[in-house]
């Protein structure tokens, strides 16, 4: 039976990090403009969630890392 061992990886948040508090200001500056338009929606509340909360990155990694891991499963 061929074992695939997960990879070791680590949640580091460098991305938001990269994009600096400035840019996350004004993101969520349109988001409320958005909303306030619109109404509020799943995207908009994903990406304000995503902007505002270092848990909700660290799940949204997770599960990226999840559907990499098992494409890469069924792959081989």
């Amino acid at each position: 039976m061929n074992m695939i061992k997960p990879l070791k990886m680590e949640f580091k948040d460098e991305f938001y990090k990269k994009l600096g508090e400035q840019a996350i200001i004004d993101k969520l500056q349109l988001i409320d403009e958005f909303e306030t338009k619109y109404k509020p929606n799943t995207n908009s509340i994903a990406m304000k969630k995503w902007c505002t909360d270092y848990e909700y990155r660290k799940r949204e990694w997770a599960f990226r890392q999840g559907i990499a891991n098992l494409n890469e499963r069924i792959s081989r």
